[in-house]
């Protein structure tokens, strides 16, 4: 049985920093590719980075890029996200999910969250970023 479970979130001010934890079992984590959503009340869910635990491609959107860090503990089969200067576009429940990329170590391709087709999500967890 695949799981998933996200914790780390909270509420903290803008500028403030979080390390949100995806922690794995059920599978082997190393042969796949862990991702980060996040979906704020009535937007679309948005992919906001991922890690290949094949070979360590990692992917960010834009709006994130400097300010989160995606890493994988292989020991601990758990994915975090650290988020530094949080700023309040940033709320959102956001979600880890897991997925076998089609060609696994193959990097003729650009790794995203959209190149992967996921297959098992966590339940979510909240951040807040308030002025």
């Amino acid at each position: 049985e695949v799981q998933l479970v996200e914790s780390g979130g909270g509420s903290v001010q803008v500028g403030r920093s979080l390390r949100l934890a995806c922690r794995t079992s059920g599978f082997g984590f190393e042969r796949w590719a862990i991702g980060w959503f996040r979906q704020a009340p009535g937007k679309e869910r948005e992919g906001v980075s991922c890690i290949s635990n094949v070979d360590g491609r990692t992917w960010y959107t834009d709006s994130v890029k400097g300010r989160f860090t995606i890493s994988s503990d292989m020991t601990k089969s758990t994915v975090y996200l650290q988020m530094n200067n949080l700023k309040s576009d940033d709320t959102a429940v956001y979600y880890c999910t897991a997925g076998k990329e089609e060609t696994p170590g193959d990097q003729t391709y650009a790794i995203s969250t959209t190149t992967i087709y996921w297959t098992a999500w966590g339940q979510g967890t909240q951040v807040t970023v308030s002025s």
